[in-house]
């Protein structure tokens, strides 16, 4: 089985579950040895489980992305383990869902905070580390969100949109320096965004269909393949970003063709 990242390590924030998880698996079976990152100690220990599964060296951290003092522990802590961190994965990220009518002021504050600021300061400490050592590969989670609004998530959308112009940005700022930034862009996953009473397949129903009933449909209308992308779908890209080395300053969306 090919191992295309051995000798190098990685960094995943919100690697506990969902697509972080994803990606941290995609990452270990690649060969990487990767710090997993969440908010809690306990989610983190879950995807560093996965990492020490697939046979690679694993660190659990807790971060609060919000707080500048965490995130830099964070990367020291990581650069302290392995001796170097080549992959960023900045993953975390939350949502809600609410009109603009419904939403209210703090809850657009915890979606930008996390999803946007987070991102800033994650990449801000990173850089710290990879700039001397004239490599890294930086990759921010967007979604299709930050490339076409979507209704009752104006403050998610607004987040994302900001994840892709910073990725586009910075990638221009450390071009020449051995590093790349790019930002994935989830297309429906069947996680916490879509599924559930509380997900956009829930709130979005017809009258009488139940909550799986508007998965599969939304599924088939929305999809141009008919059928949601999975976990490790985004975790395929990041490992092909993490080897790329002229591919720089692109949103690039695992979709199943939505956003075409």
């Amino acid at each position: 089985m090919s191992a295309p990242l051995i000798g190098k390590t990685a960094l995943v924030t919100g690697g506990g579950r969902g697509i972080g998880l994803g990606i941290v698996t995609a990452l270990a079976e690649a060969g990487a040895d990767v710090a997993v990152a969440d908010l809690t100690l306990d989610l983190a220990l879950q995807g560093a489980a996965a990492v020490e599964t697939a046979g690679r060296r694993a660190l659990a951290l807790a971060v609060d992305v919000r707080d500048a003092a965490s995130v830099q522990a964070m990367v020291r802590r990581c650069q302290d383990e392995f001796g170097r961190l080549d992959i960023a994965v900045n993953n975390a990220g939350v949502i809600s869902i609410a009109s603009v009518r419904e939403l209210d002021e703090a809850a657009w504050d915890l979606v930008l905070d996390i999803n946007a600021k987070g991102v800033f300061l994650c990449c801000k400490a990173e850089l710290e580390v990879m700039r001397p050592r004239g490599f890294g590969r930086i990759v921010n989670t967007a979604s299709i969100a930050g490339k076409v609004g979507f209704p009752d998530l104006a403050h998610y959308s607004a987040s994302k949109f900001a994840v892709i112009g910073f990725s586009n940005a910075l990638a221009k700022e450390v071009a020449r320096e051995g590093i790349t930034v790019n930002a994935l862009c989830p297309g429906i996953v069947g996680t916490g965004m879509w599924r559930g009473d509380d997900g956009l397949s829930g709130r979005w129903r017809q009258p009488g269909e139940s909550e799986e009933q508007s998965w599969t449909r939304h599924q088939a209308t929305l999809l141009p393949q008919g059928e949601a992308q999975t976990e490790a779908d985004m975790g395929q890209l990041v490992v092909y970003l993490a080897q790329a080395s002229h591919v720089t300053g692109q949103a690039i969306a695992v979709d199943g063709g939505f956003s075409l």
